[in-house]
């Protein structure tokens, strides 16, 4: 029989849990079976747990959640460390020296840097240790950024890039411009009637908006998980209030709906 465990605020105490599951006969049969590619879509379900968790502002939540974005690490190090590949100890080795590395501001002689200088040297350092790890080029300006990102973030990840080498614009407003470019497009093919160039232009839309959210310095994934929470709010107020007389939005008017709709507008920026 093992030995119980109880919790523990030891980091080695979960790792030996890992451990336990992956054990062969005495294990758990579902830890048993999986791999680093049925795992990775729980790593990334949990990280967009934990950004839920910030968004909401809920701590005990957000507690739980970076519990289980920890567990997806020391999942990964487990299989790699029974494979003899690496172990969790080399992941922490990993990630210390790379903090340390990064931050010559602080851990050597690189003084007195403002805010922008410290991300420009980040983003140098980082660069080398790119170029040290692929000393040949591997596919141009726009090589490296991983296609199971977001869309969103992807788009904005390319678009840095090519910056990098002068392809952009300067000012905002040259995107803003694009935009209506953009949506002049889309407008052509519903015109035409051509509902797959309609779909094509739309996804132009979306890089430039997404193009938009960066020159302003703004994470459009947070901003649509924004913008869908505010969604919710205020179609939960309509729901609430067409109840209230007995009534669903399936019974009610796409006019009713919309005044409830900047009723409940009105609300949340007179709360503001």
């Amino acid at each position: 029989m093992s030995e119980p465990f109880t919790p523990s605020r030891d980091v080695a105490d979960l790792i030996a849990i890992m451990a336990a599951l992956r054990t062969p006969e005495s294990g758990c049969p579902w830890d048993l079976e999986q791999t680093y590619a049925t795992i990775a879509p729980y790593t990334i379900e949990e990280a967009y747990e934990v950004a839920d968790a910030i968004t909401r502002g809920d701590f005990a939540d957000l507690r739980d959640e970076l519990g289980d974005l920890l567990l997806q690490v020391v999942f990964h190090a487990r299989l790699a460390e029974e494979e003899r590949r690496f172990d969790f100890g080399a992941v922490v080795e990993a990630i210390t020296a790379k903090m340390i590395r990064r931050h010559p501001h602080v851990f050597s002689d690189a003084r007195d840097l403002s805010p922008v200088e410290v991300k420009r040297l980040w983003s140098r350092i980082k660069a080398e240790e790119k170029a040290a790890r692929t000393p040949e080029p591997q596919g141009g300006a726009l090589a490296g950024v991983p296609v199971n990102l977001p869309a969103l973030t992807r788009a904005v990840k390319l678009q840095e890039k090519a910056s990098k080498v002068g392809f952009d614009w300067n000012d905002p407003r040259a995107v803003i411009a694009k935009l209506r470019e953009e949506i002049a497009e889309v407008e052509a093919e519903i015109e035409a009637r051509d509902a797959k160039a309609a779909g094509e232009e739309v996804g132009d839309l979306l890089f430039a908006l997404a193009n938009l959210a960066r020159h302003l310095d703004v994470d459009p994934e947070a901003a649509m998980r924004g913008a869908n929470a505010k969604f919710e709010r205020r179609f939960a107020h309509i729901e609430a209030r067409l109840g209230a007389d007995g009534r669903k939005p399936e019974g009610a008017t796409l006019e009713e709906m919309d005044a409830l709709w900047n009723e409940a507008k009105a609300r949340e920026r007179a709360a503001e």
